[in-house]
C-alpha cells in the first residue's frame, strides 16, 4: 500500500469512528437526568413517582435484574401491578440505556503487609 492509501484509509476509519460515537449520544432529559429513548416517558411517569431518578441513573442491570427490582418493588414496597405493555417498555429502556458496563476502575493492587 502506498503511504497516501494508508493514510486515507486511517483517515476513514477514525471518521467513521467518531461520526459512530457521535451518534451514539442521545439527549437526556434536563429535569430528571435520564436518557431520553423510547420508554423514557413511561420510566418517568412510573418509576420518579416514589423514588429519584439517580436511584435509577445509579444503577445497572440486564433485563432480569432490572425485572427483579421492578418485582421486589411490588411485594415490597408497594409499586402497583403495571399493564404487560407499559412493564416491557421500561424493562427494554432500562437495559438498553441502564445496563451493565464494563468496569472502568482499576485491578485492586496486590499489597501484601509485612508480620
Amino acid at each position: 500500500m502506498t503511504a497516501l492509501f494508508r493514510m486515507l484509509l486511517f483517515f476513514t476509519l477514525f471518521l467513521g469512528c467518531a461520526l459512530t460515537a457521535l451518534a451514539e449520544e442521545l439527549p437526556v432529559d434536563k429535569d430528571t437526568g435520564l436518557i431520553v429513548a423510547p420508554g423514557f416517558e413511561q420510566v418517568k411517569a412510573t418509576c420518579t413517582v416514589c423514588h429519584s431518578p439517580m436511584l435509577i441513573t445509579q444503577n445497572k442491570a440486564d433485563r432480569e435484574g432490572w425485572l427483579e427490582m421492578i418485582r421486589w418493588m411490588q411485594e415490597k414496597q408497594g409499586l402497583w401491578q403495571l399493564e404487560p405493555s407499559v412493564e416491557n417498555a421500561i424493562l427494554d429502556y432500562l437495559a438498553a440505556h441502564y445496563g451493565p458496563t464494563a468496569s472502568s476502575r482499576r485491578a485492586p493492587l496486590n499489597v501484601t503487609f509485612p508480620e
